[in-house]
């Protein structure tokens, strides 16, 4: 069985999960998600039980608990979706529409054209 456990403390660490959940059952794995990047703890992770039943125990037991001063949410891991990731970053037409002309001729529609530049959703 695959848990997902979030608002963990940053100090947590891979092993001191496993630790905990061990008293519950046989751990498969146990793995606190990292950043990439930085390599600094992102709050959450997953632990893997040998048996459905010791996950059940850990689950029921373990969720709303403190652990290392935070009160930790702790539930069946749902699959990874195949679904695209959110993007932030924007992107898009922002052309068209009129501009703003200060000789009161209307303005003019600019469409989509950016002088040769072709905006792709990308941040430069």
């Amino acid at each position: 069985m695959n848990i997902y456990i979030s608002n963990l403390s940053y100090n947590i660490e891979s092993s001191d999960l496993l630790e905990l959940f061990q008293e519950y059952g046989e751990v498969a794995s146990a793995k606190v998600i990292t950043d990439r990047e930085s390599g600094r703890s992102r709050g959450f992770g997953f632990v893997e039980m040998a048996s459905e039943e010791a996950g059940q125990k850990a689950i029921s037991e373990l969720d709303q608990a403190e652990y290392d001063g935070k009160v930790i949410n702790v539930a069946v891991a749902r699959p990874k979706t195949d679904a695209p990731r959110r993007s932030f970053n924007g992107g898009g037409n922002r052309g068209g529409g009129q501009r703003f002309d200060r000789s009161n001729n209307g303005g003019g529609d600019r469409g989509g054209d950016r002088g040769g530049f072709q905006n792709r959703g990308k941040r430069f």
